[in-house]
């Protein structure tokens, strides 16, 4: 087989093929030996059908069984014998058709992971938000414990009031049709919350129980779903239920459903938890910050099929959270095609951030020993709670223990990084105003 591989640009590739004669005979009998098997045609026994009348009935199907297994028994041993990183499935073009006698030739093309030579990555001026957790921050984290601690109970008032949860039923119509997602039933709504389209909350203010009503709104211009954005709709609802929200205490009592002995305990807990989650952002900042800085200086071509593959990771991502949560893309106004239009460009510098460090961590020689792969285990299990013989189980796979590898690589590539640049620690707002000029500039 001779196989002509060109570049037709740093993230693709043009293979040429030409598989002898010899084997697309040989392909070619085999298929018609397996046809031969099961053929039917009048007249003859199963088996017994000769070869010049199963060309003439079956010609088709061996084409197709032949031209499948041609090409990707040559494509995917090309692929391997001379190491092409292939990111997608092949693009098959100007293929032939298996005839005796007769070389097979054909033209695939496909996309290829760059081949990336970091520069200048060391040496880089950061900005760091300084870490601060004051009283005020403290406060507002009780409350929100506060808030989640709270019950609903049926309210003495009729009417729905701003700050009331409403149970609704509801169904929503556009042009007299009604369309996915506009519909519910025993839907608990945060009068005055803005979580659903501008103005239907406000209709319902002043509804009493068992009452139904007919709410007339309009989409956004700018709503997520395109067939919705800009148009009117009307709802039927149906108000089932007023409750307000009973809040308690903060007291020693709240305290204990915390598992703390007093509120002054509980108070310190929080503001330990609190500062470990700044820490936590801060340092999550100061990562986006450094990437950003080597893609700006690392301008990286980057396949298709990588920007899909990424885009689909952080899609799912988003839809597990949000049925932990209840919720939906579509309570969102978003389907999966906006969401990927409205992410692409993150997707990109994702990619693209990850290609560079992999390259960095390539030129810098960094690697990861068998026991940095067992303390990264046992912190996976640690943070997900789960036995340590189950996640060594689920990355027991070359592929899973591979991703893994490159994790802890890119995490090392990144403390090389941070140990080479100089950072300077500002506070929030000097960190915001510096961004807002970065977009100016930009």
């Amino acid at each position: 087989m001779n196989v002509k591989i060109e570049a037709l640009s740093s993230v693709k590739k043009k293979l040429s093929f030409e598989v002898p004669a010899e084997r697309v005979d040989a392909e070619i009998g085999k298929a018609y030996q397996k046809i031969a098997k099961t053929a039917k045609v009048k007249g003859f026994r199963p088996g017994k059908v000769p070869q010049a009348i199963l060309e003439k009935y079956y010609a088709p199907q061996m084409r197709e069984e032949v031209l499948t297994r041609l090409i990707n028994d040559s494509y995917f041993k090309a692929i391997a014998e001379h190491r092409i990183p292939a990111v997608s499935d092949p693009e098959i073009l100007e293929s032939g058709v298996p005839e005796m006698g007769v070389p097979f030739v054909y033209e695939a093309h496909v996309e290829v992971k760059p081949d990336v030579e970091a520069k200048d990555y060391t040496g880089l001026v950061l900005q760091k938000e300084k870490v601060a957790v004051g009283e005020q921050l403290i406060e507002e984290r009780l409350e929100e414990m506060r808030n989640s601690r709270s019950q609903l109970k049926v309210s003495a008032h009729e009417d729905a009031r701003i700050g009331d949860f409403v149970t609704i039923d509801f169904e929503g119509f556009v042009d007299g049709e009604s369309f996915q997602g506009g519909s519910a039933k025993d839907y608990v709504l945060e009068l005055g919350s803005g979580s659903f389209i501008p103005g239907f909350e406000d209709h319902l203010v002043g509804m009493k129980r068992g009452e139904v009503g007919e709410v007339k709104v309009a989409f956004p211009d700018e709503y997520g779903n395109k067939e919705l954005a800009g148009k009117p709709a009307t709802f039927s609802v149906t108000v089932k239920e007023i409750k307000g929200k009973e809040i308690p205490a903060l007291d020693d009592d709240f305290a204990k459903e915390f598992g703390a002995e007093s509120f002054d305990q509980l108070k310190t807990r929080v503001q330990e938890n609190y500062e470990q989650q700044e820490v936590s952002r801060v340092e999550g900042d100061l990562r986006e910050r450094l990437i950003g800085a080597i893609v700006e200086r690392n301008p990286v071509e980057i396949p298709e099929a990588m920007v899909a593959s990424q885009l689909d990771y952080m899609l799912e991502n988003l839809r597990r959270r949000m049925q932990g949560q209840g919720m939906s893309l579509q309570m969102l106004g978003m389907t999966d095609e906006s969401f990927k239009q409205m992410y692409r460009e993150t997707a990109v510098r994702q990619v693209q951030g990850n290609l560079i460090l992999e390259a960095i961590a390539r030129q810098e020689g960094l690697q990861v020993e068998d026991g940095e792969l067992d303390g990264k285990l046992e912190e996976i299990a640690s943070l997900a709670n789960a036995p340590l013989e189950a996640v060594k189980k689920y990355y027991g796979t070359p592929a899973a223990r591979q991703d893994l590898t490159a994790q802890i690589l890119e995490e090392k590539a990144i403390e090389f990084l941070l140990s080479k640049a100089t950072i300077e620690e500002v506070d929030k707002d000097q960190l915001a105003a510096s961004a807002a000029e970065a977009d100016k500039e930009s």
